[in-house]
């Protein structure tokens, strides 16, 4: 069996962050592994972190459900990354393709279909994102993080495998964390994450809020791209904007989060038991899946939840304290979440998959 691998997916860490779980995995036991995406998104950056992984360029273009003017150009770029994406995959002769969504994966799961190379992809959302849905006809399997989700794919190739977390996360430590930060023991740490790109209103609430959470919680903000106040230096409070290699020691030290509700995300403060208190992208600012996503962790006892449609400087403060009060409850539920062995089961797949080719 040809011993190499193909992963593609970008456009926002979410679309990473499995990749970031698998590539390790795979490298392991030996085998070659190969990344496509875009130049400038947020994947080159991740990926680039990762040792002996080759990284190929390609056109993408924003697939969009509205009316913008670029939607008359970017087929043209998607085009172009199909006819790039294709000759990449002919020449790295890859046994087995794995995608995880966003604009770049879709050049690539049609470039691998011309190819005759199988391709597993993986949603994680409640739903399935455009992408995905364009390339799922194109795939041999389609992987789910929630199980509800296969009702809405229509095909025998779905399989519900859960949440894929990242090994390293669970060897984090939070006394590395506490001294990147520069925190005692003994108080409550608070972790504010508004995703890869950040949440300016997330981010104003919670510096509008600051001496009341202070008084309470050291904090953590990783706030995003461009989005640090180097005016707002405040003992206790530490300002990121991304966190990478030391990610797994700062969700160690922390007690409870404030977040978006991507799915990658939340399952991975599930995996760590981590109380949350969601604040989903609104339905006006996306297609409404993390209004999914963080419903469906309320339901199952995992999280409170506060719409950005009701999100003020009173409601947010009101959402952290109530989630810090009954964090016991939160941790009861989460301790009968199951995050068991969606790794190794995706792993194994892969492998599988290879083998036939």
């Amino acid at each position: 069996m040809n011993k190499k691998i193909l992963f593609t997916g970008g456009g926002s860490a979410g679309h990473v962050t499995v990749n970031l779980a698998l590539i390790p995995k795979f490298q392991k036991d030996g085998w070659d592994t190969v990344y496509i995406g875009s130049a400038t998104g947020i994947e080159k950056q991740l990926i680039s972190t990762i040792h002996d992984v080759r990284y190929h360029e390609i056109a993408t273009g924003k697939l969009r459900r509205y009316f913008d003017w670029n939607n008359f150009k970017d087929p043209f770029k998607v085009a172009a990354g199909v006819f790039q994406a294709y000759n990449v995959i002919r020449k790295e002769k890859p046994s087995v393709i794995f995608s995880k969504g966003g604009f770049v994966s879709v050049p690539v799961v049609l470039g691998a279909w011309l190819n005759r190379i199988p391709v597993v992809i993986h949603e994680s959302d409640y739903t399935p994102g455009l992408a995905n849905k364009i390339s799922i006809p194109f795939a041999s399997k389609v992987c789910t993080t929630f199980p509800e989700t296969e009702r809405f794919l229509k095909t025998d190739k779905a399989e519900y495998v859960g949440a894929i977390v990242r090994e390293e996360l669970f060897e984090g430590d939070a006394a590395r964390g506490r001294k990147l930060c520069d925190f005692v023991s003994g108080k409550p740490v608070l972790l504010i994450m508004g995703g890869s790109l950040g949440s300016q209103r997330i981010n104003q609430a919670i510096r509008n809020n600051l001496d009341a959470l202070l008084a309470s919680f050291q904090i953590v903000h990783i706030c995003g791209k461009g989005q640090v106040d180097e005016a707002l230096t405040r003992k206790g409070y530490k300002q990121f904007e991304y966190i990478s290699d030391e990610l797994p020691d700062v969700m160690a030290m922390a007690d409870l989060v404030v977040s978006r509700a991507g799915s990658n995300s939340i399952y991975e403060f599930l995996a760590l038991k981590k109380p949350m208190l969601l604040i989903p992208l609104s339905k006006g600012a996306s297609r409404g899946d993390q209004i999914l996503n963080a419903n469906s962790f309320k339901r199952q006892g995992y999280a409170e939840v506060l719409m950005e449609e009701n999100l003020t400087d009173e409601t947010l403060l009101r959402g952290i304290t109530s989630v810090h009060d009954n964090r016991a409850t939160y941790l009861a539920a989460m301790e009968k979440g199951n995050t068991g062995e969606s790794l190794s089961r995706v792993y194994g797949m892969l492998k599988r998959l290879a083998g036939r080719k």
